[in-house]
């Protein structure tokens, strides 16, 4: 697949870039880190706020979680123009509309679907993002939301970084609504876990966020030893998957 998308176009085959990335190169990778985009969302009081104020995500997080992940799945996998790209950003779309967004919340959220997937497999992937698929990303959701109607998308990913950089130099700071959604999100994941291993959900996610996060969300920092040892973890994973064949990767991989 690697070779297909170094044949592309990031322009103009940018969905069939990110179609192979989610699909193929990096299934579960491009789900832990739309995880941790989530984590960083919950950072701006803008944000975080609002959604703490509507009680939704307290009280139904697992299903606002399986609602917003099937969305984005819909889109990432199939197109933002299919049939079934188009009416998961409209429900989206209709999901956004029952709440007044500030335009520089909404497209910082976009933002993290585009960086942090590059971040985490540069950092635990099997192999690191090329350029090709970091243009990729970036067009593809420049596209996502002109369809979410985000008005001032910056032209480039360079710029956009530079807005990113701007925006939480100015939004991040600690709310009690940052943490109360970071622990609902945790919880959501805790579900997931066999009860021995609930108790370690939130140390080992400590140690997969880096220290800005973890100050804004009101988290300490991770004990350096279990810091260690998942990073370790997580590059033994990647080392493993670099020595499987693509046919193998995936059924081993994936979450569900």
């Amino acid at each position: 697949m690697y070779k297909e998308i170094q044949s592309l176009d990031p322009i103009k085959d940018h969905g069939r870039i990110v179609h192979l990335m989610t699909g193929y190169e990096f299934p579960w990778d491009m789900v832990r880190a739309l995880e941790i985009a989530l984590m960083r969302a919950f950072c701006s009081p803008g944000i975080s706020v609002l959604l703490n104020r509507t009680g939704e995500f307290r009280k139904h997080g697992q299903k606002g979680y399986d609602d917003t992940a099937l969305m984005v799945a819909e889109f990432m996998q199939n197109g933002y123009d299919s049939d079934r790209g188009s009416r998961a950003i409209a429900q989206m779309n209709k999901t956004h509309g029952l709440y007044k967004i500030n335009s520089d919340d909404y497209l910082f959220v976009l933002s993290t679907f585009i960086f942090l997937p590059i971040h985490w497999i540069d950092n635990f992937g099997w192999r690191k993002t090329s350029e090709k698929e970091g243009e990729a990303l970036y067009y593809f959701f420049k596209e996502v939301g002109k369809r979410m109607k985000i008005s001032g998308i910056p032209s480039s990913l360079e710029e956009l970084n530079i807005f990113v950089d701007k925006y939480e130099e100015k939004n991040f700071r600690y709310e009690k609504s940052n943490n109360a959604l970071a622990s609902a999100t945790i919880n959501i994941v805790k579900g997931w876990m066999p009860f021995f291993a609930k108790p370690f959900v939130l140390p080992v996610i400590r140690c997969l966020l880096d220290e800005k996060i973890l100050r804004v969300l009101g988290y300490k920092q991770p004990p350096f030893l279990l810091k260690y040892i998942v990073v370790l973890a997580m590059k033994i994973r990647a080392l493993f998957l670099r020595r499987l064949p693509l046919k193998n990767i995936l059924p081993l991989f994936q979450r569900k």
